[in-house]
């Protein structure tokens, strides 16, 4: 969970979803190195006493990129599921499993090939509108990766999703193959402990393929030290050895940090852009927002209604698969589920579900990050002079950094935010002050 919408890898995002047995493998997993917060172009301009505003250049800049960000988001998104539809109806997928049988006579490396190149394919058709939004990104000034430097993240992010992922597609189609009636309910089993591996691993493993990290202490020990009074205060396991500064300024110029791992793996990660251009105070209430994460239990729980939830989607897609296999499976010569070109479907099923489900996953998220802001604020409740003045100014900051429209359209708000918008998150921050006339806060009752 991050202070803002987290950048995620290529790889990273892929891999998470093919742990959930491909869900979203052609869609938002294959994000660009450096995808930001989406919001949308607003039709009225700020008035001067919103908590969040942006100067008039600004302004226009911000209207300008998030009417991009939000054509690609949504193109995105319908895309994979087009692409999918297309590999299915056209009989490419047939075709490729007649080509993979043609090539090998063994069936795990027809296999390898049929998802090796099913991966590389979803890979490819996404490349142009990530190109875009890297585009975007680089006109703006949020990002300042070259484009080698990006296409190599690219590479690095197939390189990890196929590596991973075309294991367990062939371990998924095999549980399909033995398990034709209750394959979902296996999957689902194996989808919790492999959902827990890869949140523990990936700090440790996928992130620094893509970043470079160094302990938060080596360069900044005097903010460390200002840190572990939040610690103190909020009892968070978080000493300055898991603390970690990640070099983001070598891609981007967006501020961010946020909390990663469970277990030995947790840690706090602050981005060096955000060490650079925010005063300790502000940093202060950033690390106290992403401590509330773990304070309030959030990852557990998230990753606990994940996993019910999943129950409910593998049956629901096992279902829809088996579905269009009955009434499209001879237009589109394929077998049934269990064959490589017919479990496809359940590739498609898992991108539809995902696709619907994605504004009930970030109401969830928002809700959990605006508890996490009300703890960030209470936690400096005592530290800094002016909390309310503090996250305000932290909100800016972020806003401003990334170009965030200050007066998001609701729906965009509703279907794509895993936040609030940066204009209600100051908002509340400007007027949250549970201490007058001798209150207390929601978590803390000093």
């Amino acid at each position: 969970m991050a202070i803002v919408r987290r950048p995620m890898r290529a790889g990273t995002v892929a891999v998470f979803l093919l742990l959930l047995t491909f869900a979203a493998v052609a869609a938002q997993t294959a994000n660009a190195a450096q995808s930001q917060p989406q919001a949308v172009a607003s039709r009225n301009q700020p008035h001067s006493e919103q908590a969040y505003a942006l100067p008039p250049d600004k302004l226009a800049q911000a209207i300008a990129l998030n009417k991009i960000r939000v054509s690609l988001d949504f193109a995105g998104s319908l895309w994979g599921l087009i692409v999918l539809g297309l590999l299915l109806a056209s009989g490419a997928a047939a075709w490729l499993d007649a080509f993979a049988r043609e090539t090998t006579r063994r069936r795990w490396l027809q296999g390898v090939l049929f998802f090796s190149i099913l991966l590389a394919i979803l890979a490819l058709v996404n490349l142009p509108l990530d190109a875009m939004g890297h585009a975007a990104s680089l006109r703006y000034r949020i990002s300042v990766q070259s484009w080698p430097g990006w296409l190599a993240d690219q590479g690095k992010g197939l390189a990890v999703s196929s590596g991973i992922g075309v294991p367990l597609a062939l371990l998924s189609n095999w549980i399909v193959r033995i398990s034709p009636r209750r394959y979902w309910l296996w999957l689902w089993m194996i989808s919790i402990p492999l959902i827990m591996i890869a949140v523990f691993l990936a700090p440790m493993v996928l992130d620094p393929l893509f970043n470079k990290f160094e302990p938060l202490e080596k360069k900044h020990a005097a903010l460390v030290g200002k840190l572990e009074e939040v610690v103190a205060r909020t009892g968070t396991a978080i000493p300055p050895d898991r603390m970690f500064l990640m070099k983001a300024s070598e891609k981007t110029n967006g501020i961010n940090a946020y909390v990663t791992g469970i277990g030995s793996s947790k840690r706090f990660v602050m981005w060096d852009t955000t060490t650079d251009r925010m005063p300790d105070d502000e940093i202060m209430f950033i690390f106290g927002h992403e401590s509330g994460h773990y304070v309030l239990n959030h990852i557990p729980t998230m990753l606990a209604e994940l996993v019910v939830g999943l129950f409910f989607v593998f049956w629901a897609c096992a279902h829809l698969a088996e579905s269009m296999v009955r009434r499209f499976g001879e237009r589109w010569k394929i077998g049934p589920v269990a064959s490589r070109a017919g479990f496809l479907t359940l590739f498609f099923a898992f991108s539809i579900a995902g696709f619907l489900m994605t504004p009930v996953g970030n109401a969830v998220s928002r809700h959990y990050e605006h508890e996490a802001d009300i703890y960030g604020q209470e936690a400096m409740h005592g530290l800094v002079p002016d909390p309310q003045k503090t996250a305000v100014s932290s909100f800016n900051h972020l806003g401003e950094a990334w170009l965030d429209d200050p007066n998001p359209n609701a729906f965009v708000e509703f279907w794509s935010y895993s936040h609030p918008s940066v204009q209600e998150r100051a908002e509340f921050a400007e007027h949250y002050d549970p201490w007058a006339n001798g209150g207390h806060g929601k978590f803390f009752v000093k």
